[in-house]
């Protein structure tokens, strides 16, 4: 299996004689005042088109392009009619077809599974201009525009989806959305290696439904072919005595370097039922078979079961192909991309991106665009494992850093070329925004490594936690001429930077806005253990290193803490005592939105089973998580992180008195609700939450603070998440 063969080693296609496009077109004039005939490859996508290195159809669009190819755009087609993906002509070599930087279903419906009225993605920020299960929709619609051009998915949606998964919205376990889009190929995680490689095959005459052997990809088979060994993982042990057999899930690990098992001390084994692989057989003719999916479909311990093994299944360095049958038909998921060098990630981004909408845009306003016009992407990947996020499952675990001349340039890029530029660049991050450079300290280990976090239950001895590259960095970006202030928006795992107290000075010092936002998530070890994060007291040691510095700088700066309602493993007990954690520290809730199970996620996997597939899955016993469902349920987690709001009054009150906490009713300060209700309040019904944006990465609902004592209302969530 190809592997690791460099992004631009390929040979150029032929239509490279025709130059770069200053956009990638999406109108047959456009082709035509290109030279252009046909295009080799057309994306579909669910965004606005904007030619930036945060939207995906622009990266990966500039990068075929890079190697010879000619790429046109069909953004937020009518998906109502085939006609729009007639717009462009038959695609040379395949449909490229993407929901865009956000799952449809995600963008589209809050936690409530209400249709929110915006779109950030879209121009005016106008809501309904893409369709539900938007993969689905636009490969239906390319398919009946052109009966015989291949189809390649990709993108988050896609990738999510990749294996028989719950649906939140439709309260049920799909298929995997290759079967349902009827696409040739899936390509998942940040695929640019794959996607070339595919494309270039393809170029040779290569059909996509017949390439089988690129990582990161997903097709169709009608059985396991000869040669390979199949270690059966489609149901979990028995009780009782058992002979003893080769462990699937562990592999020969250098000194320091944690199996699965060893590295979550707090975690018993996992259960599994295997065939002995022969000695000396070769790991990469090795297929795990999983439960199928009409079995994880009636069986939630089953799907608890895949959905521990596909975890475990995801490094790179060691991870195995994976096979599960849904009816006559295996979908068979190869192991995850080889991440790429920082050499390609410059490439990646040097490319000559017009940092701007399409012109068909005119003057609309996109709030996606506004977001990210004057922030740049140092890094991906993100190895905190949080089990309610889909970055690790989409971008993986191993950090994919840039160099810092290439991010240097691209600042100074902004300064020259970004109308509307005042000097402030609004964000140097990525997933999380100080995991830049950081890895493990020996490559080995990290090949060898099956942890499912770096940093939990407590930060690996083989992690480099060393923030001086970073440091380095702000201080340059900083110094730049024209360049006033460098803000850091997105999200910072304060469990790393409190290991680098040089990090959190220079952090405070010169590159927060007045408040900065991280994400305790919430105070109680019953929650905290299902989310995989680290306890209040690192949030504490962090605040007393923030306000340290900020008196040092004589600056008066606000951390905005970000919590989760309604998460799996959450009790009511849970949330009230979160609640009086809130009303001690002095914060009141800006905003308030409950978990979103989101396909694949660990934390789905627990909403949807009630077990813990971080720990061994059992018939019997093991351990159970209970989920807040009903709408009153998750009503009143939220409203425990509103405790100020009157309108939340009486369903407290309610609570406290079935929880036998009456005593914390009253008009003291002591007391978390008054027992007087305010008139004409308490009758509301409640009302969807509003919905932050993120560019590229799945959204987990999250509640928004501000201090009591702080003077001015606390910013609504940005790009990147607070870990």
């Amino acid at each position: 299996m190809e592997s690791d063969k460099p992004l631009f080693s390929y040979r150029k296609y032929w239509a490279e004689r025709f130059g770069v496009a200053p956009f990638l077109p999406m109108s047959r004039q456009e082709m035509d005042a290109l030279g252009w005939d046909s295009c080799d490859v057309i994306i579909v996508t669910g965004d606005a088109y904007v030619d930036h290195p945060s939207f995906g159809m622009a990266i990966i669009g500039r990068l075929l392009e890079a190697q010879g190819f000619r790429v046109g755009i069909i953004s937020q087609p009518d998906w109502r009619s085939a006609e729009p993906f007639r717009e462009l002509g038959r695609p040379n070599l395949f449909f490229g077809i993407t929901a865009g930087n956000m799952d449809s279903m995600v963008n589209r419906y809050t936690a409530d599974r209400r249709i929110r009225r915006n779109d950030a993605y879209t121009p005016n920020d106008e809501g309904g201009k893409r369709p539900d299960r938007a993969v689905i929709v636009y490969s239906q619609r390319a398919r009946e525009a052109w009966p015989d051009a291949p189809i390649v998915i990709g993108g988050i949606e896609a990738s999510l989806r990749r294996i028989a998964h719950y649906d939140y919205w439709s309260d049920k376990v799909r298929r995997s959305v290759l079967l349902d889009s009827r696409a040739d190929l899936l390509l998942f995680g940040n695929a640019e290696r794959a996607l070339v490689e595919v494309t270039h095959r393809v170029a040779a005459g290569e059909h996509p439904r017949d390439i089988h052997d690129v990582r990161g990809s997903v097709f169709l088979r009608d059985a396991v072919p000869a040669g390979w060994v199949v270690i059966d993982s489609t149901d979990v042990d028995a009780p009782g005595p058992v002979d003893p057999q080769p462990d699937p899930y562990a592999s020969a690990s250098p000194s320091g370097c944690a199996s699965s098992e060893e590295a979550q001390a707090d975690q018993p084994k996992v259960v599994h039922l295997q065939r002995s692989v022969p000695r000396g057989h070769p790991r990469e003719r090795t297929v795990i078979r999983l439960p199928a999916y009409e079995q994880v479909r009636a069986d939630p311990v089953l799907y608890a079961h895949a959905s521990r093994v596909l975890h475990l299944e995801t490094n790179p360095g060691n991870a195995r192909a994976l096979v599960q049958r849904h009816g006559d038909k295996e979908v068979w998921l190869n192991p995850p991309p080889i991440p790429l060098t920082t050499p390609e990630m410059d490439a990646v981004y040097d490319l000559p991106y017009a940092r701007a909408p399409h012109p068909a845009y005119g003057g609309a306003r996109i709030p996606a665009w506004e977001m990210i016009r004057f922030s740049v992407n140092i890094m991906r990947g993100c190895f905190g494992g949080c089990t309610f996020c889909s970055i690790t499952e989409h971008e993986g675990r191993i950090i994919q850093s840039r160099s810092e001349a290439s991010i240097l340039r691209e600042v100074e890029e902004i300064r020259d070329r970004v109308d509307g530029f005042t000097g402030v660049i609004s964000d140097l991050g990525g997933p999380t925004a100080n995991m830049y450079r950081l890895a493990c300290k020996d490559p080995e280990i990290e090949r060898s490594c099956r942890r499912l976090s770096c940093v939990y239950p407590g930060i690996c001895k083989n992690l480099n936690t060393d923030h001086s590259a970073l440091v380095g960095l702000y201080r340059k970006a900083r110094a730049l001429p024209g360049i006033k202030k460098v803000l850091i928006a997105s999200g910072l795992r304060y469990d790393l930077a409190v290991e680098s107290p040089e990090y959190v000075r220079e952090l405070v010092t010169h590159h927060v806005g007045g408040y900065l936002k991280i994400a305790p998530e919430h105070t109680e070890e019953g929650p905290l253990s299902r989310m995989m994060k680290p306890g209040i007291g690192t949030y504490d040691r962090f605040k007393a290193m923030f306000d340290r510095f900020s008196r040092e700088a004589g600056k008066e700066q606000y951390l905005i803490p970000y919590f989760i309602a309604a998460h799996p493993g959450t009790t009511d007990e849970d949330m009230l005592n979160l609640a009086l954690w809130l009303k001690r520290n002095g914060f009141r809730a800006d905003q308030v939105q409950a978990f979103l199970p989101g396909p694949m996620a660990l934390a789905t996997a627990m909403w949807h089973t009630g077990r813990n597939p971080l720990r061994g899955i059992r018939r019997e016993g093991g351990d159970r998580v209970h989920s807040a469902k009903g709408l009153r349920a998750r009503r009143l987690h939220k409203a425990f992180l509103r405790y100020h709001d009157p309108e939340n009054w009486p369903l407290l009150r309610d609570a406290l008195k079935r929880m036998g906490r009456a005593d914390l009713i009253g008009n003291g300060k002591r007391h978390l609700v008054p027992s007087f209700q305010p008139a004409g309040t308490g009758r509301r019904s409640e009302t969807p939450g509003k919905r932050g944006t993120k560019g590229g990465r799945f959204k987990t609902q999250h509640t928004g603070l501000q201090s009591a004592a702080s003077p001015r209302k606390a910013p609504r969530s940005r790009r990147g998440r607070s870990g």
